[in-house]
């Protein structure tokens, strides 16, 4: 909400505010679910963000104490200096903790509140945290993300920094859940997949990969996931070679994406032309494009599938061992 003064105007606050404390997934939607039930109530309040995390928000350098009678902690440990601080600044106020874990209740930080309405950690049993209940959120499109750094041989025509800087940025103004993958396989990090079919299984459950890769495009198809692609290298190569024998046409060039597509978001499209091709690719492969993969990744399959290298693979070791 806007800030505005008012006698009886409530600042909500928690770690997600602090200059050098961290907003989680958790702490936000205790959040949403605290400000749920203020709106029923029809309680006026502000909400305090950290800097860090939104820079158009409201932040605590903007805040007249004197505006506000109460303050609301929550979520989280109520602990440490910085929370010790609220109280000094904000001494006139009522002010609660909600949802949060007393780690020792004799701290300060906690004797500072009138009231603790604690998650645990307070003597008695411990209760459900706010973000359980949290209003429910629309559901993102969750976009896997496959990128290459290498690739040297190609030499002067590379552009797979530009393109990989072009993609993220973009990337970073889309609203979409987004899954950094990486082709490699070592079963000795956790981090990776081990074998082919995990990467399958993953691949499988996205709804977009976005990929300067061309076993991020084939991968994928199998899978039945539609990719928007980006050929890395000026003028195309083995990617825009790929996507022509796969049949797929989400494909931009390297050239639009390293002239700097801009973020996503503000006027449709980006401010330049790799961002229309990868907002309208990105919207094709949402749409239609799910089908089209879904039959790309069975023809891969099936009995009349197109050749590849190996079906030639019987006749050409004949042959040379003829020759031999």
């Amino acid at each position: 909400m806007s800030m505005a003064h008012g006698r009886d105007r409530i600042l909500v606050t928690g770690w997600f505010s602090l200059l050098h404390g961290e907003a989680t997934a958790g702490d936000v939607l205790a959040l949403a679910r605290v400000e749920e039930v203020l709106r029923g109530a029809g309680l006026a309040y502000d909400v305090v963000w950290s800097p860090g995390f939104r820079a158009d928000g409201t932040h605590f350098a903007d805040v007249d104490p004197a505006a506000y009678s109460r303050l609301l902690f929550v979520c989280g440990p109520v602990h440490g200096p910085q929370v010790e601080e609220l109280h000094r600044r904000f001494a006139h106020c009522v002010r609660i903790a909600v949802g949060v874990s007393v780690v020792d209740p004799a701290s300060p930080a906690v004797t500072g509140f009138d009231r603790v309405l604690a998650r645990d950690g307070a003597g008695a049993g411990p209760g459900l945290d706010l973000a359980a209940r949290a209003p429910r959120l629309p559901g993102v499109p969750v976009v896997g993300v496959v990128l290459t750094h290498g690739q040297h041989e190609y030499g002067g025509r590379r552009r797979h920094a530009e393109v990989a800087a072009g993609l993220t940025r973009w990337l970073a103004g889309k609203d979409c859940a987004r899954l950094e993958l990486e082709t490699r396989l070592d079963a000795r990090d956790w981090r990776l997949c081990g074998t082919p079919a995990q990467l399958e299984s993953v691949l499988a459950r996205l709804d977009l990969v976005v990929t300067d890769r061309l076993h991020g495009l084939v991968l994928a198809l199998r899978a039945g996931t539609p990719a928007l692609v980006v050929d890395p290298v000026t003028g195309g190569a083995k990617v825009t070679a790929q996507a022509r024998a796969c049949g797929w046409p989400a494909l931009v060039a390297a050239e639009a994406v390293a002239r700097d597509p801009g973020p996503a978001g503000g006027k449709p499209g980006g401010r330049e032309p790799g961002g229309r091709e990868l907002e309208r690719w990105w919207r094709w492969c949402l749409g239609e494009g799910r089908d089209a993969a879904a039959r790309i990744g069975a023809g891969f399959r099936a009995a009349d599938a197109v050749a590849d290298a190996a079906d030639g693979l019987v006749a050409a070791l004949g042959a040379v061992r003829g020759a031999g």
